[in-house]
């Protein structure tokens, strides 16, 4: 039966132009993506996305203004008859200095979600993994923050 599957990421940037980019391992692959992930039944988007910033960096946010809705069709890399519709939303408000950060950025204990920050400027669609998430790089790349 062929499905929606609806994911809602965060774009958080922090005090010095950085992008927070979560590297993970599941199903034996390694992938590196936006924070976010799967809304659940009766959640709305902002509060998906603030219940999944919980889950995976232990602390509350304050979910700002949409960037980004899918407008193109994305098969699911994880299960062949979803079709993903996924919304980026800027993080407004969260308590950036203490996000634990890995410096290496490895994942591959095949458990282990691990978050780093790039600078705005190495933003690019070959860093992340997954076309939607290669797309809001792209448009990532191009903004300029005050």
């Amino acid at each position: 039966m062929k499905k929606f599957n609806i994911r809602v990421y965060g774009i958080i940037i922090n005090e010095e132009s950085e992008i927070l980019v979560s590297d993970e391992c599941r199903f034996s692959e390694s992938f590196t993506k936006f924070p976010g992930g799967g809304i659940q039944w009766g959640e709305g988007l902002k509060e998906c996305l603030k219940r999944e910033l919980k889950e995976e960096l232990e602390m509350e946010s304050k979910i700002g203004e949409l960037f980004y809705v899918t407008d193109f069709f994305q098969q699911s890399a994880f299960r062949s008859e979803d079709q993903l519709i996924s919304f980026y939303y800027l993080v407004d408000s969260i308590d950036t200095a203490n996000i634990n950060v890995s410096i290496s950025g490895d994942s591959s204990d095949n458990s282990e979600e691990v978050f780093r920050w790039v600078p705005l400027e190495r933003i690019s669609p070959e860093l992340m993994t997954f076309p939607i998430d290669k797309h809001v790089a792209g448009m990532l790349k191009d903004l300029r923050l005050e």
